[in-house]
């Protein structure tokens, strides 16, 4: 599983655990989530994973056939999204997690794991995310999801921790804006963008 190939640097030798950082990078598919995602553990060394490999078969199937999940799907998911962040938590390993999160009651679910979490909503225009749908190869997810992914998705209230980012900005601008906009620390190897 992806989430178990990049450790984080949280450890200072025989103390105790450093506070971790957790983070989100959600919106509706094909906004761009698992390459920023990607982005932030590359730039700084955050443990990576793909919220979708968390899925049973069952759930891949809907979905390939092009039927939305319900929540009676999406809970035992979420659930385990929470644990495996708060398992990494524990370990003193801080994470960074792609994952569509379209609905406040599922960000819910997702702080009950770690101790605190923050989420970067990638928004933007169906028009745009559509598009870039259309490109991309080998997922699960077809294009036809996005109309029932966009009248699920209940945008992030001000009293949530989120920040927002616009997917008409490059994959390497919004990585940049991430990092920078939630004061992650860069790897010493990451020159900045």
């Amino acid at each position: 599983m992806t989430g178990d190939r990049v450790p984080g640097p949280s450890r200072s030798g025989d103390g105790p655990a450093r506070p971790t950082r957790h983070v989100v990078v959600m919106g509706v598919s094909g906004s761009g989530k698992t390459t920023v995602a990607e982005g932030i553990a590359a730039a700084t060394g955050l443990t990576f994973a793909e919220a979708d490999e968390f899925h049973p078969p069952s759930n891949v199937e809907l979905m390939r056939a092009g039927v939305p999940l319900d929540d009676a799907h999406r809970w035992p998911w979420l659930r385990e999204l929470a644990g495996w962040m708060a398992e990494r938590a524990a370990e003193g390993v801080s994470t960074v997690l792609a994952c569509s999160a379209l609905r406040r009651s599922y960000r819910d679910v997702l702080r009950q794991g770690p101790p605190s979490v923050d989420f970067v909503f990638l928004d933007g225009s169906a028009e745009v995310i559509r598009e870039r749908i259309s490109r991309r190869a080998g997922h699960y997810m077809p294009a036809s999801l996005l109309d029932s992914q966009i009248a699920t998705l209940e945008p992030p209230e001000p009293d949530e921790r989120v920040l927002t980012l616009d997917v008409a900005a490059t994959p390497e601008e919004l990585v940049a804006a991430a990092v920078a906009g939630l004061g992650l620390p860069r790897t010493i190897d990451q020159p900045n963008p």
